[in-house]
């Protein structure tokens, strides 16, 4: 099967309209990293492709030419970063705060590799904390909703440390969408900012 042809049968695989978000579907798993204090100082964050984009991006890079589904070291080395290359501005899709303070600022990515199983990208990446904290409020979104991402790799924590999930209304997410769809020119470059309704609110508390 040629490469185009591969291309093709992909792109006839999506089932959204243009204007239609989310196109990316990233299951997320964040790891909470403490120091000998017990405080939080940074986020480990794992990001693992659907499989679709993962197919498109493996044909964009000419990666896995025989198409066995496995990398080798060096394809994985022509992988690894391709998604650290962030613009000025970019928040990472991670947003942090302290339950009873402002925002956090998180650190520029520092990459801990890229991997391919079953058809999937997945990459890791930290982010660290400018000072030490013991509360912090994590959420995983994309603004545009263009990328999806939940919490299906989980959020993991070491011991002594609590974590609380609040889940995303999404029922008032999609009707909050719609609303600013309805207001909007059909521009599949300009959608709304909602894409933090959809986002599940993590609570973490680490103090001895």
């Amino acid at each position: 099967m040629t490469r185009i042809l591969i291309r093709a049968l992909a792109l006839a695989l999506l089932p959204l309209p243009a204007l239609s978000h989310p196109h990316i579907f990233v299951d997320t798993a964040l790891r909470v990293v403490t120091d000998d204090a017990g405080q939080i100082t940074a986020i480990e964050v794992s990001w693992t492709y659907d499989d679709l984009y993962s197919l498109l991006l493996l044909e964009d890079k000419q990666l896995d030419g025989d198409y066995d589904g496995k990398l080798t070291e060096a394809e994985l080395a022509a992988l690894d970063g391709f998604d650290m290359n962030w613009i000025e501005g970019y928040e990472g899709d991670l947003y942090a705060d302290q339950p009873e303070g402002g925002a956090l600022a998180l650190s520029a990515p520092e990459g801990l590799g890229t991997g391919f199983a079953a058809g999937r990208i997945t990459t890791r990446h930290l982010r660290r904390l400018a000072a030490p904290v013991t509360q912090i409020n994590l959420r995983a979104f994309d603004p545009t909703y263009y990328t999806a991402y939940d919490l299906t790799g989980g959020v993991h924590a070491p011991e002594g440390c609590d974590v609380r999930i609040e889940k995303a209304d999404l029922q008032a997410a999609r009707e909050q969408e719609k609303a600013a769809l309805a207001d909007m020119p059909p521009d599949p470059d300009d959608y709304p900012e909602i894409g933090d309704a959809f986002a599940d609110t993590v609570l973490v508390t680490c103090a001895r």
